[in-house]
């Protein structure tokens, strides 16, 4: 029976790793995925899903007006897919989480969506948000803040390397923007000394 699973996490603990892997276990077994990343991360070049240990595919992109149930009938109208995967998926709105929901009841594809689950000040992404509503499934990620303990939090930095509380929520960028860290670091806006 196919189900909605949300993968979240902070930054950096190996969501895009995960996903190409789970891609490569349908592959390697002979059925065809369908991957989704989102249009405005193109710091590795275009409608690709790149992971900081190197590993990449090509990938369909998707913005606010994408429509997710569109875009899986397109692909069956050529070949029968087995799996949806979503990397970025805290940039969903609510209405394509919804469409992921269809995509699993509706067409019996599982949905495999990773994302981050809080932005920089705290808040949760409106994916996100959705997606700990109404996914069947839950898995955290975890990766460590600087103390050793378990990081649930990001915080945004500039170029002096200083913490910034205010700006826009979404602003793409990896490890020269944000740090993840503890819930008390995050609280008391604390990184490393």
């Amino acid at each position: 029976m196919a189900k909605l699973y949300f993968n979240y996490s902070s930054m950096n603990a190996g969501k895009s790793t995960a996903l190409l892997q789970a891609n490569h276990n349908y592959k390697e077994r002979g059925m065809q995925t369908q991957l989704f990343t989102y249009s405005g991360d193109n710091r590795f070049g275009k409608s690709r899903i790149v992971s900081r240990i190197g590993i990449s595919a090509d990938a369909n992109t998707f913005h606010s007006k994408t429509n997710l149930v569109d875009e899986l009938r397109r692909s069956l109208s050529k070949e029968e897919i087995k799996c949806v995967l979503v990397d970025e998926a805290q940039f969903l709105t609510k209405q394509q989480v919804e469409q992921l929901g269809i995509i699993v009841d509706e067409f019996g594809v599982p949905v495999l969506a990773f994302g981050i689950r809080t932005d920089f000040q705290g808040e949760l992404f409106e994916g996100s948000k959705y997606l700990l509503a109404w996914a069947d499934n839950l898995k955290e990620i975890k990766t460590v803040c600087w103390c050793g303990r378990k990081a649930t939090m990001v915080v945004r930095i500039n170029t002096e390397g200083k913490i910034i509380s205010e700006g826009e929520q979404l602003e793409i960028g990896g490890n020269e923007k944000y740090v993840p860290l503890c819930r008390a670091h995050f609280r008391k806006r604390k990184l490393a000394e």
